[in-house]
C-alpha cells in the first residue's frame, strides 16, 4: 500500500515579467527613426487543479517546488517578450492551502476539477516606445518587469466524505466499513491496524452517501497526543458522524466512559462535538453488550442521541442503521468549502506603490516596492531619464514624504547603494 501522506509544505513562485526594450527603428534612407523597443512578457501564474486521480499528497514529498516560467525580455520594432509558462500543480479534493507563515487558508479546492489561481505572474514592463513625447523623443530607459516572491504554503489533505465514522482504537470500524462498502480496509485485532482514512460508498435503498473510516482517537488527540491531529482534520468536513463503542467493553475499557472521551476530544477540536450524530453499539454478539446497552441506553435517555446496537462480525443491524443515517443525512446541510483568507496578497499587484523612511541621523533610506522598480527602470547616465525619475518621485508622493519626515535642502537619501542630495 502507497504511503498516505496528508500534509505537507511547499514554496511556489509565479513568473517575473520580462524587462522592457530600449531600442530606437534602424531602417537604411531613415534617419532618427525613432524609439521602438518592445514590452516585456508576463510572467506565468501559479495554477492548482483538484483532480480525482490522486488520493494523497504523497507526491510532494519528492517535489516541493514549483516555480513558474519568467516573461521574455522586450525587443526591438516593437516586438513584445515571449508569456512565461504558466506552473499547473494537482492536488486530490479536499486539499486546503495555507500560507505557512500565518496559517490562514487561502484556497480551498474542495470538488474534483476545479482550477484555482494562487499568484499571478509579474506583468512586463514597458518598452522606451511607451515613453517618447514631443519634447523627449528618444527616451534611453525602459520599465522592468513586475518581480515576483517566493511564497511557502502548507497543503493539508481534509478527507471528503458524508459520513465519518469515529472511535477509540480496535471498536470495529474498519470492519464496519467493510461490511457496508465495497472497501477492503485492513483489519486485524490490535490497535491502530488504521492509519490511513479509508473511504467507501454505501448504498442503501435508493440513497447513497460516502462513508469513512477515520482512524481511532486516544484520549488528549485534540491536542496533538498519538496522531490525534492527523486523524481529526479528517472529521472536519463530515455532515455526520456515527460514533462506534466496543459495547461489550471486550477491550477492558467502559464504553460509557469511552462515549465522554471522544466528545471531549470532538469538543476541543472545534464544533465536531455539535455534529449530528448516532451512536453505533458494535459487538452485540460478546458477552456482556446487553448490559452495557441498557446503561449507555439510560445514559442518554432524553438526549435526543439515537443508538443502534449492531454486531460487525455477524452482519446484523445494520438495514437500521443505515436507513436512520439516510433520514439523518437528508436533514443535514449541505457541505461547504472553507472560508478562505482575502487578506493575504499573493498577486502582491496592491503593494506595488508602497515605500518607507528611515531616518538615521540625518541620513534618510529609501526603501520600498515602487522604489525597487523606479531605480530598476532608470538609466542615470542620462539627462531625461534623471528628469523621468525626479518626476515620478514626486508623483510617486515620496518627495512629500521625505520632507514631512524632516528632510532639508541638502539632505542625504539613500536608495538601495546610491546617494542623492535632497532637492525640492
Amino acid at each position: 500500500m502507497a504511503l498516505f501522506v496528508d500534509v505537507v509544505s511547499i514554496t511556489v513562485k509565479a513568473g517575473d515579467g520580462g524587462d522592457g526594450c530600449v531600442a530606437f527603428h534602424r531602417e537604411k534612407y531613415v534617419q532618427a527613426g525613432g524609439p521602438d523597443g518592445g514590452d516585456g512578457g508576463r510572467g506565468g501564474d501559479v495554477i492548482f487543479v483538484a483532480t480525482d486521480r490522486m488520493h494523497t499528497l504523497m507526491d510532494f514529498r519528492y517535489h516541493r517546488k514549483f516555480t513558474a516560467g519568467n516573461g521574455e525580455p522586450g525587443a526591438g520594432n516593437r516586438r513584445t517578450g515571449k508569456n512565461g509558462a504558466d506552473v499547473v500543480i494537482e492536488v486530490p479534493p479536499g486539499t486546503v492551502v495555507r500560507d505557512k507563515a500565518s496559517g490562514k487558508i487561502v484556497l480551498d479546492l474542495y470538488a474534483a476539477g476545479e482550477r484555482r489561481i494562487l499568484q499571478k505572474g509579474g506583468r512586463g514592463g514597458f518598452g522606451n516606445q511607451h515613453f517618447a513625447t514631443p519634447t523627449r523623443q528618444a527616451p534611453q530607459f525602459a520599465k522592468p518587469g513586475e518581480k515576483r516572491e517566493i511564497i511557502e504554503l502548507t497543503l493539508e489533505l481534509k478527507s471528503i466524505a458524508d459520513v465519518g465514522l469515529v472511535g477509540f482504537p480496535n471498536v470495529g470500524k474498519s470492519t464496519i466499513l467493510s461490511v457496508v462498502t465495497a472497501a477492503r480496509p485492513k483489519i486485524a485485532n490490535y490497535h491502530f491496524t488504521t492509519l490511513q482514512p479509508n473511504l467507501g460508498i454505501v448504498r442503501q435503498d435508493d440513497s447513497s452517501f460516502v462513508l469513512a473510516d477515520i482512524p481511532g482517537l486516544v484520549e488528549g488527540a485534540s491536542e496533538g497526543v498519538g496522531l490525534g491531529h492527523a486523524f481529526l482534520r479528517h472529521v472536519e468536513r463530515t455532515r455526520m458522524l456515527l460514533h462506534v463503542l466496543d459495547i461489550s467493553g471486550s477491550e477492558g475499557r467502559d464504553p460509557l466512559e469511552d462515549y465522554d472521551a471522544i466528545g471531549k476530544e470532538l469538543a476541543n477540536y472545534g464544533d465536531l462535538v455539535n455534529r449530528p450524530t448516532i451512536v453505533v453499539a458494535n459487538k452485540m454478539d460478546l458477552p456482556g453488550a446487553e448490559e452495557n446497552l441498557e446503561r449507555l441506553r439510560e445514559k442518554l435517555a432524553g438526549t435526543g442521541v439515537e443508538i443502534y446496537p449492531v454486531s460487525a462480525a455477524t452482519r446484523a443491524g445494520f438495514d437500521d442503521l443505515l436507513r436512520a443515517t439516510v433520514r439523518m443525512l437528508d436533514a443535514c446541510p449541505p457541505a461547504e468549502p472553507f472560508a478562505e483568507e482575502e487578506l493575504f496578497d499573493f498577486d502582491m499587484d496592491a503593494d506595488a506603490s508602497g515605500f518607507e523612511i528611515e531616518r538615521e541621523g540625518e541620513v534618510f533610506r529609501l526603501s520600498g516596492p515602487s522604489v525597487d522598480r523606479l531605480i530598476a527602470s532608470v538609466n542615470f547616465g542620462n539627462e531625461e531619464s534623471l528628469n523621468y525619475f525626479h518626476r515620478t518621485l514626486r508623483k510617486l508622493g515620496i518627495i512629500d514624504a521625505l520632507r514631512e519626515a524632516g528632510a532639508e535642502e541638502g539632505s542625504t537619501v539613500v536608495i538601495d547603494e546610491m546617494e542623492f542630495d535632497f532637492v525640492e
